[in-house]
């Protein structure tokens, strides 16, 4: 066990130029978001620009589609476990693993957002269980996260002693983290959803969309660190497998955009009081438009990513693919984010429309802990890959491991 973490250190500390370059930058960036975070420690709140007339900004506009992103693991885990597709399930453990990263900045960005952290504990003296949608995030977010850390690790615990993981133990462990990766999501839109002075969420939409904005972000992210991996690594990570996730996308995308137009149909044709947010979002509102650029951006790089999805050609040539990818990531970022967050206050319930942007202090301290989930993710794979082929292992010198072609 000694060798075995000796040699786990010295393969994390081992690398190109390019990778001691990443490292900086991200312990930079780390760095300025700890300088960030301990200001707003010292001030409170009031040096973000969140106010009592839109209380969540860009923190949980982060969460919301971080939370898409750990959901969208469950489109590796049913082709690879479920219909045993092969060219999936050698990649199906890196997938897990962007969930458990995806799921640890979300419990950051949560605990960012609060004023006073150190309270959090008080949610379970009086959980006021079960109807506290708070209470069933934590729940969804914990479980979910304890799920796939334990899949990622018993498949590296065995690839470590050279064997194959057992199905019998890894079917239980499937069987529940597909519900349970709707269930994140869903419990997620049902925070927002819930709240009946705030029409905007108050619909009952939202979950569906939810789920099928998720299950576009989160792959087309896998889709772009898969071609890293394998470029960079002897990971196995065929063409197949992406093309295959790209087309799964592509349906995903279809769904998001038939329920966005249905949305949009809903709110511009009842012309009700309730249009309000939807036309700050979009057209601005009384002179108040700071969105609405961000807003038509989301929406053209959605139907542009769309346009390349679909189409078997365009999304058979990496370059296309690869700027697909990007243009998903950027409008389903908007748009679950700022694009959901922020009209939702708008104008808040006393009628007053305050323009919210993210300062710099939100930004950097963001930033900090998106490094933060890209250095445990790369520490992850920088370990998991010699494991997974056989490099680094827990048996004695001169031992043969076990094929893992039968699993």
């Amino acid at each position: 066990m000694l060798r075995f973490i000796k040699d786990l250190i010295s393969h994390i500390l081992k690398g190109t130029t390019i990778y001691y370059v990443w490292l900086v930058i991200l312990f930079a960036l780390i760095l300025n978001g700890l300088i960030a975070y301990s200001q707003q420690l010292q001030h409170g709140l009031i040096v973000t620009n969140m106010r009592d007339q839109v209380s969540w900004g860009f923190y949980i506009s982060n969460f919301t589609f971080l939370v898409g992103v750990a959901a969208a693991a469950v489109l590796l885990v049913i082709p690879a476990y479920l219909y045993n597709f092969k060219p999936i399930k050698e990649i199906v453990l890196f997938g897990e693993m962007i969930a458990v990263t995806a799921l640890i900045m979300c419990i950051l960005f949560i605990v960012v957002d609060m004023g006073r952290p150190q309270y959090a504990w008080h949610i379970f003296l009086a959980p006021n269980f079960p109807s506290s949608l708070l209470v069933w995030d934590v729940i969804a977010l914990n479980g979910y996260l304890v799920i796939n850390l334990t899949a990622v690790i018993y498949v590296l615990y065995r690839a470590a002693h050279g064997k194959a993981y057992s199905m019998s133990i890894m079917w239980p462990i499937v069987l529940l983290s597909i519900p349970w990766a709707i269930s994140i999501h869903t419990v997620t839109a049902f925070l927002y959803n819930g709240l009946s002075s705030r029409p905007f969420w108050n619909a009952s939409i939202v979950a569906p969309r939810f789920i099928a904005s998720a299950l576009c972000s989160g792959p087309a992210l896998m889709i772009l660190i898969f071609q890293v991996a394998r470029k960079l690594s002897k990971i196995d990570v065929t063409d197949t497998a992406i093309f295959k996730i790209a087309e799964l996308i592509a349906y995903a995308m279809a769904v998001n955009l038939y329920l966005f137009g249905a949305e949009i149909f809903k709110e511009f044709y009842s012309g009700s009081v309730h249009l309000a947010p939807m036309k700050y979002l979009f057209f601005g509102l009384h002179g108040h438009n700071v969105l609405v650029p961000f807003s038509w951006t989301a929406l053209a790089c959605n139907l542009t990513a769309f346009a390349l999805f679909i189409n078997p050609k365009t999304r058979k040539k990496f370059f296309l693919l690869n700027i697909a990818c990007v243009l998903i990531i950027i409008g389903v970022y908007i748009e679950k984010g700022m694009g959901l967050i922020i009209p939702g206050f708008v104008p808040d319930t006393l009628g007053e429309i305050y323009d919210y942007l993210p300062s710099a202090l939100e930004i950097n301290l963001s930033a900090g802990i998106w490094a933060i989930g890209a250095l445990f993710y790369t520490f992850m794979i920088k370990t998991a890959i010699p494991i997974y082929e056989g490099e680094l292992t827990l048996l004695p010198k001169g031992t043969t491991p076990e094929p893992r072609s039968h699993h």
